[in-house]
């Protein structure tokens, strides 16, 4: 099976005013491509700092990444030029990220929010092109064209965050990361954002990061899923060899 993400060994080491913190101690994983893998741990268990791992996005000081490799369909991110990942980040890989709300300007219209990422990288021809990229993408995720000129606050917590999903998919990522991207959500809303992820994974082909801490969640959208706890992996299995036969206590 074809990978499009390949961590090996990764290390990442904050400096604080305690000392060293190992936050991801000798992570590797693969994520096949349009599978999905699901990373699970407690708050503190190194998830989030792993995802921004993949963006090279780790804040130097006081974190540095001190050791592996992280491999995006046979490209080196660790090796990548500054040039290279901002090509590489919202083009490549996106992010839907927890609170719908706060990564959302709240003075941009939804269409303007959606658009960015084609804007960035000169994904359009025209105007129309433009208009009807982020319209098409809009119906995909279940919100109408008329939505488009509308500010994030007109819409509802579900609404939002697929207005969320709406900005990371349109540029067709080989890899999205959904960091916790339901945790804020009403536990009914969940389960809508979570069959609209599987329903454009299968339209789309999109490989997905889902990373989270409700089992249930996991279970239901994950082909296999990786168990952190204290910045390591403690356990990687289909999600059945997960659920039906654990081996690590944790």
């Amino acid at each position: 099976m074809e990978n499009v993400l390949e961590i090996k060994d990764l290390e990442v080491r904050y400096e604080t005013d305690d000392g060293i913190v190992r936050a991801v101690n000798g992570v590797s994983f693969s994520v096949g491509k349009e599978k999905t893998l699901g990373l699970v741990g407690e708050t503190g268990a190194g998830k989030t700092t792993t995802a921004m791992s993949i963006l090279n996005l780790i804040p130097d000081p006081p974190g540095v990444i001190g050791g592996g490799s992280i491999m995006l369909e046979g490209r080196n991110v660790l090796a990548m030029s500054e040039t290279e990942l901002k090509e590489m980040r919202g083009n490549d890989v996106a992010m839907i990220f927890q609170d719908p709300m706060a990564c959302l300007n709240p003075r941009r219209k939804v269409k303007d929010i959606i658009a960015q990422g084609l804007i960035i990288h000169h994904q359009y021809k025209d105007q129309a092109d433009l208009d009807e990229k982020v319209y098409r993408i809009l119906e995909k995720v279940g919100l109408s064209r008329e939505q488009a000129t509308r500010f994030p606050s007109q819409f509802s917590g579900g609404q939002r965050q697929r207005v969320g999903i709406a900005r990371a998919l349109i540029m067709n990522p080989r890899l999205v990361i959904a960091d916790e991207c339901i945790s804020a959500l009403d536990v009914s809303i969940q389960a809508q954002v979570v069959n609209l992820m599987k329903d454009l994974q299968d339209e789309l082909g999109t490989t997905y990061l889902f990373i989270a801490h409700d089992l249930s969640m996991v279970k239901y959208i994950s082909d296999r899923i990786g168990i952190m706890h204290l910045g390591h992996i403690v356990e990687t299995g289909t999600t059945d060899e997960i659920f039906e036969n654990a081996i690590h206590p944790y």
